[in-house]
């Protein structure tokens, strides 16, 4: 199956702004854990590292890696039938260790009004 042809069952994944190039800054084995969860996600799977990403309603997840003491993350959204969207990929740096910073959140709700566009204009919804 050459790269382009998906599999029975599988949804495409499309990458919002910079998601795809914030990835491949990460450390080699926390972009293949995280491609791992997206992968599983474009089949309707839930990797056991995904949460449900608050405040954006249901249908947004976070992957959560640890490496090396860094946080990394990666938030997708599967709201829609017919496709997975990478929404943003960040290293968490928190001074308070819990909280995602404000700009990471806006960007999140920024580009799944993004995704939201261009799956309607992709698929006349």
């Amino acid at each position: 199956m050459s790269r382009h042809e998906r599999a029975r069952g599988e949804k495409p994944l499309f990458w919002v702004a910079s998601s795809l190039n914030d990835l491949l800054a990460f450390p080699e084995k926390v972009q293949k854990k995280i491609g791992a969860a997206l992968s599983l996600a474009q089949f309707g799977g839930k990797h056991p590292s995904a949460k449900p990403w608050k405040g954006a309603g249901s249908g947004v997840f976070e992957i959560v890696e640890e490496y090396r003491s860094d946080a990394y993350r990666a938030i997708y959204t599967v709201k829609f039938a017919d496709a997975v969207y990478v929404l943003h990929a960040f290293q968490k740096k928190s001074p308070s260790g819990i909280r995602t910073s404000r700009r990471d959140v806006e960007l999140v709700t920024q580009r799944l009004k993004l995704a939201q566009q261009e799956y309607e204009a992709r698929h006349g919804q």
